[in-house]
């Protein structure tokens, strides 16, 4: 049995949880997600915590446990707290700038980089070369971030590119091996 899986999940006062057979609807202040469970797995409400338990002990069904345990956590930490990605643009000339439903990047390129912003994320440009980015859905907003980033990863000699927060770039030397 997985041990993530056994853990209860605390359900925050602010937020409203659905449960049918093969699919779960959380309510909260920030939004609203909604997630399809496998039959192998039940999910069961008592005293304001959610237990997340196997139906039967199969392979498959073991292997799932955990994962949508933790997948039905973020659901309910975002609706609740919302999950927040810091870019970092490091480069000469790199800027950003947020024009309606669209994020425009100039990375270097000979045209600037038009991506089109999902309804469900917040985005905020801080001092031109800092993006904020805020949503409840965490997997929405990885792919997003990954999107974005995808454009100039981080390159190893002088360190230039799209960084997450407080990520460390491992240098590598020249040429002349410094």
């Amino acid at each position: 049995m997985s041990r993530i899986g056994k853990l209860p999940i605390i359900i925050p006062d602010s937020v409203d949880i659905n449960y049918t057979d093969s699919k779960i609807t959380v309510k909260g202040k920030f939004g609203t997600l909604e997630n399809q469970i496998p039959k192998s797995i039940l999910v069961t409400e008592d005293n304001g915590q959610l237990s997340v338990k196997l139906k039967e002990q199969k392979k498959d069904s073991r292997a799932l446990h955990g994962l949508y345990r933790t997948l039905i956590n973020n659901m309910i930490l975002g609706v609740s707290q919302q999950f927040d990605l810091t870019l970092i643009l490091k480069g000469v000339g790199y800027r950003a700038v947020v024009q309606g439903n669209e994020i425009i990047l100039n990375l270097g390129y000979s045209h600037p980089v038009k991506i089109n912003i999902p309804s469900e994320i917040k985005v905020e440009v801080v001092q031109n070369t800092t993006i904020n980015l805020k949503s409840c859905d965490k997997e929405a907003l990885g792919l997003f971030a990954a999107n974005i980033r995808a454009w100039r990863l981080p390159e190893p000699y002088k360190g230039k590119g799209i960084l997450y927060k407080d990520e460390q770039i491992i240098r590598k030397a020249g040429k002349s091996g410094k």
